[in-house]
């Protein structure tokens, strides 16, 4: 068998099939969707504001004249910031079930990381924690929502015969939201709200001061969680502006005490829904059938990836109230506009106080995702 070729990803041809490698691994996974080609070349390149605090390379894998696998690594100098002994990353790894290429793939990404420093690799961040994470280990039976991984069952396996191990898990929780809530949970939200509580959609017209509160509640929120990697405004601004069109005041709420924002949730209609047979491109036919999709037939799926209280409120019984009414929210207000499941994710495995919200509310974790680690 011939060696395994390692070619650095530069320009956009070489960019183009690192984008499309999956598509040719996936092809008989019934259950994978490509992402919007489009989307992938926003996502990376220097249109992600991640490409400004971070450092970053791609590579290719090419064995017999044909692309066989592909691996990113990357320095998060915001994370290196708020922690000098942060893991370097590797990421976006996908490749054929062979030893050799998924070897020749950590080893160069290991040896870029060391070249810098680096005296650990942590990974797949797609780009970073605050994107897609983990590799996709349990619930390859349903396909994945917008911006969640799909990987091949064989390829956690191979990390792991390359001394990589588990540093966490983190959970997608699925919601029936055609279904009524369990008793306890209503019992819960239905009590008259605590006076100077209030529950809201987003407001357009301040279109500019909600992202601004969307990212200081998440920081305030999430600051003491494992990983964590403050958002800029910026690019809370470049998501926002990215999924603009997705965005809709019904699914977007903020709760408020004493009318200040003390937290929020934001829920997406899942694209993949509308995607899934588009092969990652949207010409010839693609836009008319994305725009159909999603105005004239409706999807029926929607993922919640960001939601925050900020600490100063989440203590108490009103602190264990506001989750709730945020979901459950979010959850009447999908269901009157057809949709019938909704997604909540991430979830560590150890943010039980998450967990417990989630599951008593009816929620599943249905999809598990890895993060492996290993010292250089």
């Amino acid at each position: 068998m011939s060696s395994v070729e390692i070619i650095p990803v530069a320009g956009a041809a070489l960019l183009d099939r690192f984008i499309r490698l999956p598509e040719g691994l996936h092809k008989d996974d019934p259950h994978y969707i490509a992402p919007l080609h489009l989307e992938r070349k926003e996502a990376l390149t220097s249109k992600n504001p991640f490409f400004g605090h971070a450092d970053v390379q791609f590579w290719l894998a090419r064995r017999d004249g044909r692309d066989v696998g592909r691996i990113s690594a990357q320095i998060d100098h915001h994370a290196r910031a708020r922690d000098p002994g942060a893991a370097g990353q590797f990421g976006m790894i996908a490749a054929v079930d062979d030893a050799a290429v998924v070897k020749a793939l950590l080893d160069t990404a290991a040896a870029w990381l060391r070249s810098r420093g680096m005296t650990r690799m942590q990974g797949p961040f797609n780009l970073n924690i605050n994107e897609e994470i983990g590799l996709l280990v349990d619930g390859f039976d349903t396909p994945p929502m917008l911006l969640m991984g799909h990987d091949k069952p064989y390829l956690g396996p191979r990390l792991e015969k390359q001394g990589l191990a588990k540093n966490k898990d983190v959970y997608a929780y699925l919601y029936d939201i055609t279904q009524p809530l369990p008793a306890g949970a209503r019992r819960l939200i239905d009590r008259p709200l605590p006076k100077g509580l209030t529950v809201r959609r987003m407001d357009f017209k301040r279109y500019d001061d909600e992202i601004r509160a969307v990212t200081s509640i998440f920081n305030d929120a999430w600051q003491d969680n494992w990983g964590f990697v403050p958002l800029t405004e910026i690019e809370t601004d470049h998501l926002a502006k990215s999924l603009r069109p997705l965005l809709d005041p019904r699914l977007v709420r903020f709760v408020e005490v004493d009318g200040q924002a003390v937290g929020f949730i934001v829920c997406l209609p899942n694209l993949n829904e509308a995607i899934r047979d588009l092969n990652g491109r949207l010409l010839p036919f693609g836009w008319a059938k994305l725009l159909w999709r999603m105005k004239v037939a409706g999807l029926k799926t929607a993922r919640v990836p960001l939601m925050g209280i900020r600490k100063s409120a989440s203590q108490g019984v009103i602190g264990s109230l506001l989750p709730f009414l945020l979901i459950d929210a979010v959850r009447k207000d999908a269901a009157a506009m057809g949709f019938q499941h909704i997604e909540l994710s991430w979830i560590l495995e150890d943010n039980m106080p998450m967990r417990r919200i989630n599951e008593s509310l009816g929620g599943v974790a249905y999809k598990t995702y890895r993060i492996y680690g290993k010292d250089l």
